[in-house]
């Protein structure tokens, strides 16, 4: 009889646990919801561009402007640097719903071992919410926005709009911005001409655009 009495203690306290974490979550959660900037605003996104000088045979000249930035629709994008960048930044892309929870859990466990965040659990969806809709601030509090905002943009865009914003808005180092404007300054060519080294090149860049750069690094032109 005590140790039935005791498992049912231990099985409502354990229940009593559940309950709170759930409604603490709950209550969390929509504070920071009604702080999120809408998603909507995605759906037609203004991308800052220089001007540009062409040749008659559509070469590029010069650009006027502080960074360079030629958007692209993700059906003009090569395959294969799609793969690069799928492969390099979340290769479980078209998988998750905006989430990857275990490349989550993998880096919290890595950062409560070791205090040092080496192990990114941050997909191109978070990414694209830190480039259009959040602050660059490091803080647990920007975290758990970036994974609702993601899961928002997941159930309102389909995968494909959400990889053209952020081919088209990642940082690629020296004031480039995008796939294109990075084919541009570092081998002054178009996406379709880049051979297969550099195009795995370039989808190498957003983890560390100013140490990977081929202008930093030439060795990584070759």
């Amino acid at each position: 009889m005590q140790n039935g009495n005791i498992l049912k203690w231990l099985a409502i306290f354990i229940a009593v646990i559940i309950v709170g974490i759930a409604a603490s979550g709950y209550v969390i959660y929509g504070h920071l919801a009604a702080e999120l900037p809408d998603v909507k605003t995605l759906r037609d996104v203004r991308y800052e561009v220089p001007l540009s000088i062409f040749s008659k045979d559509n070469q590029l000249i010069a650009q006027f402007g502080g960074n360079k930035r030629m958007p692209i629709k993700i059906e003009a994008v090569p395959k294969q640097l799609i793969n690069a960048f799928l492969a390099a930044e979340d290769d479980s892309f078209f998988d998750h719903p905006g989430v990857d929870y275990k490349g989550l859990i993998r880096a919290g466990l890595q950062l409560a071992m070791t205090r040092k965040k080496k192990q990114g659990g941050s997909t191109i969806t978070m990414q694209v919410t830190r480039n259009f809709l959040l602050t660059s601030e490091k803080t647990y509090t920007r975290k758990l926005k970036e994974i609702i905002l993601a899961l928002k943009i997941e159930r309102e865009y389909p995968k494909d709009k959400i990889l053209e914003l952020y081919l088209n808005q990642i940082y690629m180092g020296h004031s480039a911005y995008g796939i294109v404007a990075a084919a541009q300054t570092y081998y002054g060519k178009s996406l379709d001409e880049l051979t297969l080294a550099e195009q795995a090149m370039i989808a190498g860049l957003p983890k560390a655009p100013s140490a990977y750069n081929p202008v930093t690094n030439q060795e990584r032109a070759l």
